[in-house]
């Protein structure tokens, strides 16, 4: 094994981590900012993106849940899915599972609209060069979950 394939000491440990911490910061401002562009386009904020995104994915699900899923707090959860349910694209439905906290779930416009979101944001991400692997991938992956533990304990309300 060579030294660059060894488990690092928590000292440079921690020095790696901050700059991968400051490429996800640039990544994800810059990232914020290109979605924001195409919200000229479909007419969707970056909020509302996130909430249909998530219904799309996983069918109905409670703002609360979406909270959870999302580590944002359930008032903002709730005035995006407002601002989607304003523009017909999510509805309230009754939650068998809980009288107060109704299911919310994307309606065949909100389906189309984050659709065509969706197909975009693909067509970009098909650009990245570098000729990743699907090993360095997998391996980006297992790091930034393993970043992400770190702050399980983080509460969003």
């Amino acid at each position: 094994m060579n030294d660059s394939a060894k488990p690092l000491s928590p000292d440079d440990l921690g020095d790696r981590i901050s700059e991968v911490f400051a490429l996800i910061g640039a990544l994800y401002r810059r990232g914020l900012r290109k979605l924001e562009q195409g919200e000229e386009v479909e007419g969707v904020s970056v909020g509302v993106r996130s909430v249909l995104v998530l219904l799309h994915r996983y069918g109905p699900m409670t703002v609360p849940q979406m909270g959870r899923v999302m580590t944002l707090t359930r008032q903002f959860v709730q005035r995006m899915v407002n601002d989607a349910a304003a523009r017909g694209w999510v509805e309230a439905t009754p939650n068998p599972s809980h009288q107060r906290s109704s299911l919310i779930r994307i309606t065949d416009d909100g389906r189309a609209v984050i659709t065509a979101i969706l197909a975009r944001e693909h067509a970009l991400n098909r650009q990245v060069g570098g000729d990743l692997t699907e090993d360095e991938l997998r391996a980006c992956v297992r790091v930034l979950k393993q970043m992400l533990k770190t702050f399980d304990h983080v509460d969003m309300d």
